[in-house]
């Protein structure tokens, strides 16, 4: 059923934001006077289509994954001598420009939306509080304790756990002191403390912001108590149940969440006997983890979630703003993203992120499926991030991208006459090598995730 959902999910958000992203281009086309031959929503043969009065085909087609303009152009087709003024190649190269970058520039229009949404409508987050701090880390070095609130870093407000793990995520290979800002509650003064790094996060696989701190977060005590069970996975195998309490393992006492967690991770295909609560009854059970590899080690999995808890009241923190306020913070989040987004990917050329932290389909299905599930503020975040990156990608100057044509159109304007047929042939080569084989790492890492 979850991957059912994955399926739904992605295939929803993916049709979605490429729609989106060429409706930039049909609408800034048409505004410059080129012919639209036809707008499709989905990629194959149409399953329905309709003309209007300017002989444009609008079309949904079998396979929902995104979509296409087909612009008139005589570099792809003979074009009639009354409409080779309707032609995109015949356009002045400032007008091409606009309709290239259009695309892009409504996968950002769409973020801005989607967070004025959220900010307008408001969001419940967990306050950043902190649960444990490792004695010897850097966080303890520095004075970080259980209990502070974490309400800024290097002078940037932290008003969740998302925004600590992105100010620290954006700060990868920095060298030096990270002043953090903590708040001890009610009637206390805000507290500096300064955190020595070095290379911090640089080639970690993955990142991990608030391990490599010495920071656990603060959580609530969570009963072990099965709210999920994949099928076909070890817990379903074993006849665990959503609903049940594990009660023992191994004849040890079983009385939190993690306790549970921590001895199926350490031990991957042995098999543990397994005493649980099932509607007032103690049963017995054999549970035997899978395995999987985390970071180079093997861990054990059954393929179960714990019962969702409800949070304190004083560690939620809602976030709200008014209808123009909201403008400006939608404007500004969807910059740091894309901010963000450019400098990892500067990071990963010089090497200070692993190339296996590229996501591809099957990662980005997972997380739509997962966000979905969630709820619908975790999924219209996830989608809002997702354009970004969609709109950055497809800005990169990479020939059979956008960002490759707009490179041709730049150098055009500059040098007034267009980049040849045959540097242009051999451009096409290469960014198709180059697209095609990011993808393909980025599958292989997919694959590797599972």
């Amino acid at each position: 059923m979850s991957v059912i959902q994955n399926v739904l999910a992605v295939i929803v958000v993916l049709g979605l934001l490429i729609t989106f992203h060429e409706f930039g281009h049909f609408w800034v086309a048409r505004r410059c006077g080129v012919k639209v031959l036809r707008f499709s929503v989905g990629f194959g043969k149409p399953l329905w289509s309709r003309f209007d009065r300017h002989g444009t085909e609008f079309a949904v087609a079998a396979i929902p994954l995104g979509g296409y303009v087909k612009m008139l152009d005589e570099r792809e087709a003979p074009v009639a001598p009354e409409e080779q003024h309707l032609a995109f190649n015949r356009k002045n190269v400032w007008a091409r420009i606009a309709i290239v970058v259009a695309g892009p520039l409504a996968n950002f229009i769409l973020a801005v939306v989607a967070y004025w949404l959220l900010f307008v409508v408001g969001t419940t987050t967990i306050a950043p509080v902190i649960g444990e701090v490792a004695p010897d880390s850097p966080a303890g070095r520095a004075g970080l304790s259980s209990g502070q609130e974490i309400v800024a870093i290097q002078d940037d407000p932290t008003r969740s756990w998302e925004d600590v793990n992105l100010e620290l995520i954006s700060r990868i290979g920095f060298n030096g002191t990270l002043e953090v800002a903590t708040w001890d509650g009610e009637n206390s003064a805000v507290r500096s403390h300064q955190v020595q790094v070095t290379d911090w996060l640089a080639r970690q696989d993955p990142p991990q912001p608030l391990g490599s701190l010495g920071i656990e977060p603060w959580r609530p005590d969570i009963p072990p108590v099965l709210g999920q069970v994949l099928e076909g996975e070890a817990a379903a195998q074993a006849g665990l149940e959503t609903g049940d309490r594990i009660v023992a393992l191994n004849d040890a006492d079983v009385t939190s969440w993690m306790d549970f967690v921590e001895t199926v991770r350490a031990r991957p295909g042995e098999a543990l006997s397994l005493r649980i609560e099932r509607n007032g009854t103690i049963q017995e059970l054999t549970l035997t983890p899978g395995q999987r590899d985390v970071q180079g080690e093997t861990m054990g999995y059954i393929g179960a979630g714990v019962e969702a808890v409800s949070w304190p009241e004083e560690y939620q923190r809602e976030i709200r703003y008014g209808v123009l306020a909201s403008v400006g913070r939608s404007l500004e989040r969807t910059a740091d993203m894309t901010v963000l987004t450019l400098d990892s990917i500067r990071k990963m050329f010089v090497g200070l992120i692993s190339p296996s932290n590229l996501s591809g389909p099957i990662t980005i299905a997972r997380i739509a499926g997962d966000t979905a599930r969630s709820g619908l503020e975790s999924f219209i975040s996830f989608m809002a991030y997702l354009s970004i990156s969609l709109g950055v990608l497809n800005l990169l100057p990479i020939p059979v991208l956008d960002g490759g044509h707009l490179l041709y159109y730049l150098i055009e304007a500059v040098r007034g006459r267009p980049v040849s047929d045959a540097a242009q042939a051999v451009g096409l080569r290469i960014g198709m090598a180059m697209v095609g084989t990011l993808m393909l790492m980025a599958i292989y890492f997919d694959l590797m995730r599972l």
